[in-house]
């Protein structure tokens, strides 16, 4: 074997030995202080997204009134706050069907002009199929 596949082999068996070692967990208390903390951030970021212009705006366009929501918002129990701060936050933006209707656009394309060159359609008058 060469020296740079000894140097690679030995990296891999030492990396692949590595993941199979636990790495040592420490546990705690978690203060009452820090779990308070933690749920009213979540109340904060909803609150702060409902202050936001283009959400209240987007709200009363479908027929809501934003101090209902805020109400609402106040009424959740923290868990339910947690849960709806982090939902929120891995929501797909409205930007991206745009994308992935380009994205097959382009990937029909693709496929079709390939075929076209491979000779089993003809579908761009640009393309010569090749010879068999």
């Amino acid at each position: 074997m060469t020296p740079l596949r000894r140097l690679l082999a030995a990296t891999l068996i030492v990396s692949i030995t590595g993941m199979g070692i636990p790495m040592p967990v420490q546990a705690g208390m978690l203060p009452t202080q820090s779990a308070l903390a933690t749920s009213s951030g979540a109340r904060e970021r909803l609150a702060s997204l409902l202050e936001r212009r283009d959400v209240r705006a987007q709200l009363e366009a479908y027929g809501v009134n934003p101090a209902d929501v805020s109400a609402r918002v106040a009424a959740l129990s923290d868990d339910e706050a947690a849960q709806l701060a982090d939902r929120i936050g891995t929501l797909p933006t409205p930007g991206d069907g745009v994308g992935a209707v380009v994205g097959a656009l382009l990937l029909v394309f693709i496929i079709l002009l390939i075929t076209d060159i491979l000779g089993f359609t003809h579908v761009f008058p640009f393309t010569k199929p090749i010879k068999r």
